[in-house]
């Protein structure tokens, strides 16, 4: 789904609806303008027909031939005007106007001819009449002014509407900026309460609901690590109680008994309960959120001491190989025992799944990306999309329980991490890897300590 802001989307509507009532607003105001304008313009055309009437009227009386009256400074915005007979003949004109009438037997009013707007004004008691122009190129332009001035402030003023609207929606919407930073920051170990932000009443319930569900999840999350671990203390004891009678019942028996293979048998089956019993409790500890804390620590040090810990004590003939790349300290943020839980249990599986004649090889790249090989068989792309479920295993000739992988899904995304998998590795036809990239790491190499 395409993601939006809320300030967008007030901004856009806002904004959207104002442009269209100035569109509105631009083409009424335009439309009046060149009303009034030639309104205005076709009054003083009228008024300067009629007065020129009574001017031109002494003048006729003793002309017998067409006279053009010389008007100074006349130009291409200057009015022209026609006098004439009963007739149709032009007895007077000015030198704009042209040599034939404006119009023929024209009634009184206004005429919109070629290159004039002309009025045609009522005759007079000698049975002259006058006819005055104005230029149509003239009147457009006036027009045209008119509505520019008008139109042209509202245009101006368009990108300081812009710029206040949005200074007044995101002035309108900072609280609420507030309360999404305050609750974007909860979740992973931060699951204190919001404190007051002098939120609007509409914001008030949504603080208070938050606050009410971080309790709860507080408590739930407390009980669910108390009950983890009571649940540990009291499953171990009982196993490992049980595991050292069945040792010691395996001492007191003869010599080549037939009893042997059974004791056997029940100390491996006990082995297995409580291995599957640990990885239980650590499910059950990753579900309850143990990975949300987030101390600094350094992870390369916790990696020294599973791998020392695990070639010493767990396995037989176990052989890890760690590769730094005069990597000396990689600093992360997150919970350090639930970082152990998830290192153990990828070194474990590679561990329990791998060729015995081939080691288990832990890389530390460059960038702090931490990749853990073993060589094995081929794993479909099937099956590697369903390692990190509850009880996939990727091989049934091997015991294991299947959580080994789920158990570190789960705390590599309550620490924000990316797990990977691969098989078979890059340029060959065989193995299996794990890729895990921790967030906001630092690295700090050899020669840095020196």
């Amino acid at each position: 789904m395409k993601s939006w802001k809320l300030s967008t989307r007030i901004v856009s509507g806002i904004l959207m609806v104002v442009m269209l009532g100035m569109l509105l607003l631009s083409t009424a105001v335009g439309g009046f303008t060149r009303y009034e304008v030639t309104e205005r313009l076709d009054n003083s055309l009228q008024e300067v027909s009629e007065r020129l009437q009574t001017v031109v009227a002494d003048r006729m009386r003793n002309q017998t031939s067409v006279s053009v009256a010389w008007l100074p400074e006349a130009g291409p915005r200057t009015l022209a005007y026609q006098v004439l007979d009963d007739t149709g003949h032009i007895v007077l004109r000015s030198q704009n106007a042209p040599t034939t009438p404006f119009v023929q037997g024209g009634k009184v009013g206004f005429v919109n001819v070629a290159q004039f707007r002309v009025y045609v004004a009522a005759p007079s008691t000698d049975h002259y009449h006058v006819l005055v122009g104005e230029p149509t190129f003239h009147r457009q332009e006036a027009v045209r002014r008119a509505i520019m001035i008008s139109i042209v402030p509202m245009l101006f003023f368009m990108p300081v509407i812009w710029l206040l609207v949005r200074l007044i929606v995101h002035r309108a919407l900072r609280p609420m900026d507030r309360l999404h930073d305050e609750m974007r920051a909860r979740g992973s170990g931060n699951l204190r309460p919001i404190l007051s932000l002098n939120l609007p009443d509409e914001l008030l319930p949504i603080q208070r609901s938050v606050n009410t569900l971080m309790e709860r999840l507080e408590t739930a999350l407390s009980t669910e690590r108390a009950f983890a671990a009571s649940a540990a203390h009291e499953l171990r004891n009982p196993l490992g109680a049980l595991m050292a009678q069945v040792q010691m019942l395996g001492r007191m028996l003869p010599a080549g008994s037939e009893l042997d293979e059974r004791v056997e048998l029940i100390a491996s089956r006990t082995r297995r309960l409580a291995r599957t019993v640990e990885k239980l409790l650590q499910l059950s500890r990753a579900s309850s959120g143990i990975a949300f804390r987030r101390d600094r620590f350094d992870l390369l040090a916790v990696i020294h001491v599973l791998v020392d810990d695990l070639t010493c004590n767990v396995y037989d003939d176990v052989h890890i190989i760690l590769k730094t790349n005069r990597i000396s300290k990689i600093f992360v943020y997150g919970d350090m025992d639930a970082t152990g839980i998830l290192i153990r249990n990828l070194l474990e599986n590679a561990l329990l799944h791998r060729n015995i004649a081939r080691p288990v090889v832990v890389t530390i790249l460059p960038d702090g990306c931490i990749d853990i090989t073993n060589d094995c068989a081929t794993l479909s792309p099937e099956t590697l999309a369903r390692l990190t479920n509850p009880f996939v295993r990727g091989s049934h000739t091997v015991y294991g329980s299947g959580l080994g992988l789920a158990i570190a899904s789960n705390i590599a995304q309550q620490m924000d991490a990316t797990l990977s998998l691969c098989s078979p590795l890059a340029g060959t036809t065989r193995g299996f890897g794990v890729s895990i990239r921790f967030p906001d790491l630092e690295t700090q190499t050899d020669d840095q300590d020196d």
